[in-house]
């Protein structure tokens, strides 16, 4: 007798009706790269000969609870096409997907779709980037310093945990700051606050919990002058 797969529910129905793209990628490797954060290489399973990577690319992960699956998003780290691998971070607490992570091994799969990450390099290119973030967001940031290459950068990262603070951080350009998550937040807000230059010809880059993420956008388009349309800001967790 079959095994009964647990349900992806009223997001899954919708996303097979998007005609989005389903693959099994299975684990190749692990490495801890502090007490809190993890990096699973991946076999893509034709993935990335089917979906064209771009700077901060996303997939959707699910992870079975009892009888139901969940979806997560997380971004592509090193895609690599032609070897058909890639890696993908995990910043580890409580979740389905942390808890995943912490227990996979070689061998192990993992179902995926591809629907929604569709960010491009703005063009002209920025003077310069304005980057927030945190640990979650860490490989997407990483993903555009890289594309982005010398053109100035400043970062600024939310730190959970002190170990945090060793994470790489890629971009030769790239000026960081990491700041100790406080009151929800706003210790991260108050920095960036606290640094305020005209930044009018350069875009911000913004992805924090749901509150963070909406504050410092604010920040940046009232402080920092950079317009409504030079600022990417997408919420990759709610607090």
């Amino acid at each position: 007798m079959s095994e009964t797969k647990p349900s992806r529910g009223f997001p899954g129905a919708v996303l097979k009706l998007l005609r989005a793209g389903d693959y099994t990628l299975t684990v190749t490797s692990r490495r801890e790269l502090s007490p809190h954060y993890l990096r699973l290489g991946f076999h893509a399973g034709g993935m990335l000969n089917d979906q064209a990577s771009h700077p901060t690319m996303w997939i959707r992960m699910w992870f079975a609870d009892g009888d139901k699956m969940h979806q997560r998003g997380y971004t592509l780290v090193d895609p690599d096409p032609t070897a058909g691998t890639v890696d993908i971070e995990f910043a580890l607490h409580d979740g389905v997907a942390a808890n995943w992570a912490k227990n996979a091994e070689p061998g192990d799969t993992v179902d995926v779709t591809v629907l929604g990450s569709n960010f491009g390099l703005p063009e002209p290119q920025p003077a310069g980037y304005i980057i927030v973030g945190d640990t979650a967001s860490l490989p997407a940031i990483n993903s555009l310093l890289d594309a982005i290459g010398d053109t100035p950068s400043w970062v600024f990262l939310e730190a959970t945990h002190e170990e945090d603070k060793q994470l790489p951080v890629r971009g030769r350009a790239a000026d960081v700051e990491w700041v100790d998550r406080k009151n929800n937040g706003e210790a991260l807000v108050q920095a960036i606050g606290s640094s305020v230059f005209d930044a009018s010809d350069h875009f911000g880059w913004v992805a924090c919990d749901n509150r963070t993420t909406r504050a410092v956008a604010k920040v940046l388009r009232e402080d920092y002058g950079i317009p409504r349309k030079s600022i990417k800001a997408q919420a990759y967790w709610v607090a």
